[in-house]
C-alpha cells in the first residue's frame, strides 16, 4: 500500500532553516512526479513545489521561490524540501504527495503532514 511519511517537524526562528523529508513506499518512487503542499493555520491548501521523475526539473510557488529547494533520492525513496530564510508566513503543516501518473497533474496520495512553526 502507498505510504508517505513526512518528518522534520520543528520550531524555527525567522531567517532560520529546516529540511523536511518524506519517506515513500508501496510504489515505484522513481517513476512518479512528487509534490510538496502546505496549509497555514486557518488557510486553504497551497501548492509549494514539484519535482519530475528524474529530479532534473523543479518548480516552485512564487512565495517560496529562491528560498526553498526540492530534491529526491531515488535509492532511498525519499523526497526532501530544504527551507531557508524562513518567514512567519511559512508556518504551516507541510504535506508530501505523489502524482497519479498519466497526463495532467493530480495528487492521489498524501502523507499526514508535518508541522513547521516559524516564530521568534
Amino acid at each position: 500500500q502507498v505510504q508517505l511519511v513526512e518528518s522534520g517537524e520543528g520550531l524555527v526562528q525567522p531567517g532560520g532553516s529546516l529540511r523536511l523529508s518524506c519517506a515513500a513506499s508501496g510504489f515505484t518512487f522513481s517513476t512518479y512526479w512528487m509534490y510538496w503542499v502546505r496549509q497555514a493555520p486557518g488557510k486553504g491548501l497551497e501548492w509549494v513545489s514539484a519535482i519530475n521523475t528524474g529530479g532534473g526539473s523543479t518548480y516552485y510557488a512564487d512565495s517560496v521561490n529562491g528560498r526553498f529547494t526540492i530534491s529526491r533520492d531515488s535509492p532511498k525513496n525519499t523526497l526532501y524540501l530544504q527551507m531557508n530564510s524562513l518567514k512567519f508566513e511559512d508556518t504551516a503543516v507541510y504535506y508530501c504527495s505523489k502524482d497519479r501518473g498519466g497526463t495532467g497533474y493530480s495528487m492521489d496520495y498524501w502523507g499526514k503532514g508535518t508541522l513547521v512553526t516559524v516564530s521568534s
